[in-house]
């Protein structure tokens, strides 16, 4: 699957409507953790059809950081039948992200 840039338009038609769980990566390009985290998040992509990921520059979508209180990046959150399910700032490994969904 390609991963969906979110933007305050899309957001809840591709997070919080999926019939999928949705993994989100809060990131912004000069962050240098957040160039740590893409690389494990962009596997998680290809190797589950059953996950939709996303990502948001919070530079280019302030207001969906602002709405998710997201203060740290990279920040993951997970959506599962639009209810979020975990959200938390800092790095993280494969298998913790993989445990979550």
């Amino acid at each position: 699957m390609a991963i969906t840039m979110l933007t305050e338009e899309n957001f809840d038609t591709e997070v919080m409507n999926s019939d999928k769980t949705v993994l989100v990566d809060f990131y912004a390009d000069w962050c240098g953790p957040c160039k740590m985290q893409s690389p494990i998040v962009d596997e998680i992509d290809s190797e589950r059809d059953d996950v939709k990921v996303c990502k948001i520059n919070i530079d280019q979508q302030p207001g969906l950081a602002m709405r998710f209180g997201v203060m740290s990046i990279p920040t993951i959150m997970v959506v599962k039948n639009g209810e979020t399910t975990f959200k938390e700032p800092g790095l993280m490994q494969k298998r913790d992200l993989v445990k979550l969904l």
